[in-house]
């Protein structure tokens, strides 16, 4: 079948899922390929555990998905749930035409969990590096990147050291200095604990609590909510602290002015990750002019939220908008 028919195909399984929600068996499933890649660190090789999705075209580029905090790449981007196909952000973005990409940032789910680290988003950064060169060495050329939580903070620093190998950025459930973020405020109060290991324990009501803890938690279909904990646990009963320090007494870890790629910014209306102004003035600084700030109701998890479908447009389009004819004189 020819590139064309391919991309025609992605096309219509797009629609006939966007129109009707039909069923997983109805529309063309994406292949999945397990990829093992290594980090080499002062310690020694870290390998990392890479999930890829795609059809047989993807006219569209890659997206390399970055996780966030308490959870693990597959859990997060490639969930399945019997008759509810837009759980899968992998399977959904494949049918769209995009070669699709997640890992487990080292500590987290699949790979090494042999250094005693606690793996901050400057770690999760490097472990960006070691997953685009393998990616390149596959023949992946063009690149988007989506990070949510502290996944935009390891995307958005990885983006700061590598500009030329993202063609768009996606940053959600952002935050930039944190200042009056409700989230961070209790966080800090468990800091002393969070410094003295590197791990922290989790279980399903922690995992529930991503979805409930900005007071919105009927934004959140609960079918997905414990099908997403399952998928979790299944994985992990501890997560690194590392992001969460950084998060807590660290901010900002990237500095916007340093962002020389075209980046989208999404945020859930609730999300108290951070607040609107925060978010707002890191779009602000943003040098690049091809940038876009949006907002959708939700709370901390738009991809998880019942708004699935908006941030789902909301991501395509931004990806796959068309070139400028003109950007300016001199």
């Amino acid at each position: 079948m020819s590139d064309r028919r391919e991309f025609l195909a992605a096309g219509l399984a797009a629609s006939a899922l966007l129109s009707s929600r039909a069923s997983a068996q109805s529309v063309p499933q994406p292949g999945g390929t397990e990829h093992w890649t290594t980090k080499r660190t002062p310690e020694g090789d870290v390998r990392l555990f890479l999930w890829r999705k795609r059809l047989a075209a993807a006219p569209k580029g890659a997206i390399v998905w970055v996780h966030g905090s308490s959870v693990q790449s597959v859990p997060a981007f490639d969930l399945q749930i019997p008759g509810k196909p837009e759980a899968s952000t992998m399977d959904w973005f494949a049918r769209l035409g995009y070669d699709c990409w997640c890992f487990d940032c080292e500590g987290y789910g699949r790979s090494d969990k042999k250094r005693a680290i606690n793996a901050d988003v400057a770690t999760g950064a490097d472990d960006i590096a070691a997953v685009v060169d393998y990616m390149k060495k596959n023949g992946v050329t063009r690149i988007h990147m989506y990070g949510s939580s502290s996944g935009a903070l390891r995307a958005g620093l990885y983006a700061q050291r590598h500009p030329e190998d993202v063609a768009r950025l996606a940053l959600d459930a952002l935050v930039w200095t944190g200042a009056g973020s409700p989230t961070l405020a209790e966080r800090r109060k468990r800091l002393p604990q969070y410094k003295a290991s590197n791990r922290r324990p989790i279980d399903r009501p922690f995992v529930r609590s991503i979805f409930t803890r900005d007071g919105h938690g009927d934004a959140a279909d609960p079918v997905v909510v414990e099908a997403f904990a399952d998928a979790v646990l299944a994985l992990d009963n501890s997560m690194p602290t590392g992001t969460y320090v950084d998060m807590t007494e660290k901010l900002p870890l990237v500095d916007p002015e340093k962002l020389k790629v075209p980046t989208l910014v999404m945020r859930g209306q609730w999300d108290g990750i951070a607040t609107f102004e925060d978010v707002a003035g890191f779009f602000a600084r943003l040098p690049h002019p091809d940038k876009q700030l949006t907002v959708t109701p939700g709370a901390h998890t738009t991809m998880r939220s019942k708004n699935w479908q908006r941030a789902y447009h909301v991501l395509d389009t931004f990806f796959d908008r068309p070139a400028l004819a003109y950007t300016g004189s001199g």
